[in-house]
């Protein structure tokens, strides 16, 4: 069994992952194959180096499409996150429980009118899933904040003060742009998706004015040994748990 694993500003694949195009109903996906991550789809959302795809043209459909088409039973998705909660400092890895979806426009489902199908989302990060990668953090001494409401916003513009006063008031902890529709998509197609967020700066109104591409860089390199270690020990478990 295969796990996919989506990265994007989070984590990305070294530059000599092998790519595989693949061709979906819903137009092209690249999957990569990571040296030494046996059993491990790699998927970037935002596409190739010299093809940078903004938050609101990702084709989230023909992503999770491929994944589930070539062999992935369960995913592991990394998300580059803004803090709103007090207690979130840059450089923190949160596993979020909830999220609310604040995006418009964007291709959300694989339903139509003539097929319908009404997913039970109450839970959008899978419980067993999650469940399993939190387990595997503690295991290797990796830690991450249990819980939290993710907000996706649209993007690509930053949100401003007022907004993220919103998103505080409606319980979110953390802001992101990537994570709708990839859950929805994932759980029509009946795979459990777990998500692992870095924070890269302070959320609007929360801490010094940014971030800034330099910045995001440094504290996603900072980062990169205690989330590969996450996510070597969360692939493990998400075979374990979705066999």
């Amino acid at each position: 069994m295969a796990v996919g694993l989506i990265g994007g500003t989070g984590f990305a694949a070294p530059a000599d992952a092998s790519p595989l195009p693949v061709e979906t109903p819903f137009g092209p996906a690249v999957l990569r194959a990571l040296a030494g991550w046996p059993d491990v789809l790699f998927l970037d959302r935002h596409g190739t180096a010299g093809a940078r795809l903004l938050p609101h043209e990702v084709n989230y459909r023909a992503n999770l499409w491929a994944l589930r088409e070539h062999g992935a039973r369960a995913v592991l998705a990394v998300y580059a996150v803004g803090g709103i909660a007090p207690a979130l400092r840059v450089g923190d890895l949160v596993l979020p429980r909830q999220l609310i979806d604040y995006t418009w426009g964007r291709a959300h489902t694989f339903a139509t009118g003539a097929c319908p199908r009404y997913i039970d989302f109450r839970d959008p990060f899978h419980p067993v899933a999650r469940a399993a990668v939190l387990g595997a953090a503690a295991a290797v001494d990796v830690a991450a904040h249990d819980g939290g409401v993710y907000g996706a916003t649209q993007g690509p513009r930053l949100e401003t003060a007022a907004e993220i006063d919103r998103l505080d008031r409606d319980g979110c902890t953390v802001v992101g742009m990537t994570a709708m529709p990839e859950a929805a998509l994932a759980r029509e197609l009946d795979l459990p998706l777990a998500g692992v967020c870095l924070v890269v700066n302070a959320a609007a109104g929360r801490g010094p004015p940014g971030p800034t591409a330099a910045g995001v860089e440094t504290v996603v390199a900072r980062a990169q040994a205690p989330i590969e270690r996450l996510l070597r020990a969360g692939v493990a478990a998400l075979t374990v748990s979705s066999a």
